[in-house]
């Protein structure tokens, strides 16, 4: 028993060490939102209905080491349970499950980070939707190691724009982004103007401060992090209105 039980301990640290070298780190993971997910909807990088925005719940909230001030927002992790590491008893072996970025998870100063504190600086940690976090760890154990790695984000469909705001201040939060999954700077432009750089508000929220844009149809021009850069050339209409949603037919492939 003792032999068979060493054999599968090296198995397993050989696994690990394996996906380490792919490029994979250490982390954490936990679970929040619900046995269907829907307490995850919403969430600080602004999409709101997740299925709407593309993402469905395959989600994850990321602490603040690796949401980078909502600069992750959309990428993408494939994440391994690790059996080597203790807590590794409660993986479920030969699963791996990707969730894109769409959240953050806030430190807990209260409480220490070995012991509750599972967002605390620096600790790289998941909090997953339930159903995400299910497909790789066992319900009873609440927290499991991981490994993980960002990976090619694969989307439905074209890159979306919902549009918000008021009077001169527009507000922009592109969503369904494949490739890098994150955006790294964006631009507007009117009918009748060139383009306008726009900044990061928060999330994946892009601002500009651009007046007259109102009866003119709407382009935008996007960098992702992974150094792509596309332009969605009057994506919305002349008509154009706040708080709506605006598809392309283009997607990032980096």
């Amino acid at each position: 028993m003792d032999t068979a039980k060493s054999m599968i301990l090296c198995t397993v640290l050989a696994a690990s060490l394996a996906l380490a070298a792919a490029g994979y780190s250490p982390g954490t993971a936990t679970f929040y939102g619900g046995r269907d997910g829907s307490g995850t909807m919403d969430g600080a990088c602004g999409y709101g209905n997740l299925y709407n925005a593309g993402y469905g719940i395959n989600n994850a909230a990321l602490s603040s080491v690796l949401f980078n001030n909502g600069a992750s927002c959309g990428q993408c992790y494939n994440i391994v349970c690790d059996r080597s590491r203790p807590g590794g008893e409660w993986c479920k072996p030969g699963t791996s499950i990707t969730v894109t970025a769409t959240n953050l998870c806030p430190p807990n100063w209260a409480l220490p980070s070995n012991n509750g504190g599972w967002c605390n600086p620096p600790r790289p940690h998941f909090d997953m939707s339930q159903p995400a976090w299910e497909t790789i760890g066992v319900y009873r154990a609440g927290i499991i190691p991981v490994l993980y790695q960002q990976v090619r984000c694969s989307r439905q469909g074209g890159v979306r724009f919902a549009i918000d705001g008021f009077n001169y201040f527009i507000l922009v939060n592109i969503q369904n982004v494949g490739g890098s999954g994150s955006v790294a700077s964006a631009w507007i432009k009117g009918t009748k103007t060139g383009w306008i750089q726009m900044s990061r508000n928060w999330g994946a929220n892009w601002q500009g401060l651009v007046g007259g844009l109102s009866g003119q149809a709407l382009s935008f021009a996007v960098t992702t992090t992974g150094g792509q850069y596309l332009q969605f050339l009057n994506i919305a209409p002349a008509w154009w209105k706040y708080s709506q949603t605006y598809t392309s037919n283009i997607q990032f492939s980096y």
